[in-house]
């Protein structure tokens, strides 16, 4: 398993890399597990993710593994939204620390979180 500091390659498939971003895994790896737990079920996800990219293909959004990966991180957050408002409601601090997290990094160095500045998350 790679440090923390160190840059995750992307997954590869004979024609290539799978996820050009480890956000890309995280966004299905969180979905699965949450669908894993009972949250929504597989039907709730397909529709949810059916829907995002409908309405990414309804802006002009182009058919490519960026869009479907993005409208996957929408359908995520719209059922955590309708099955867990709990912690959705915490969802905008937590970009917002995320943000400025961001910005006070140097170029180069990992971004992290410090607790201090991350809006608590329990369920």
């Amino acid at each position: 398993m790679p440090r923390r500091d160190q840059a995750v390659a992307p997954l590869r498939s004979d024609e290539g890399p799978l996820f050009a971003e480890p956000w890309q895994a995280e966004v299905l790896a969180i979905a699965d597990a949450l669908l894993g737990r009972g949250l929504f079920t597989a039907a709730d996800w397909a529709s949810a993710l059916g829907a995002a990219l409908a309405e990414a293909d309804h802006h002009g959004a182009p058919d490519t593994p960026a869009t479907y990966y993005r409208s996957a991180l929408v359908a995520l957050e719209q059922l955590l939204a309708q099955h867990a408002p709990e912690i959705a409601c915490l969802m905008p601090d937590r970009i917002s620390a995320w943000r400025r997290a961001h910005l006070d990094t140097p170029h180069g160095e990992p971004v992290v979180l410090a607790a201090d500045r991350a809006p608590p998350i329990s369920r």
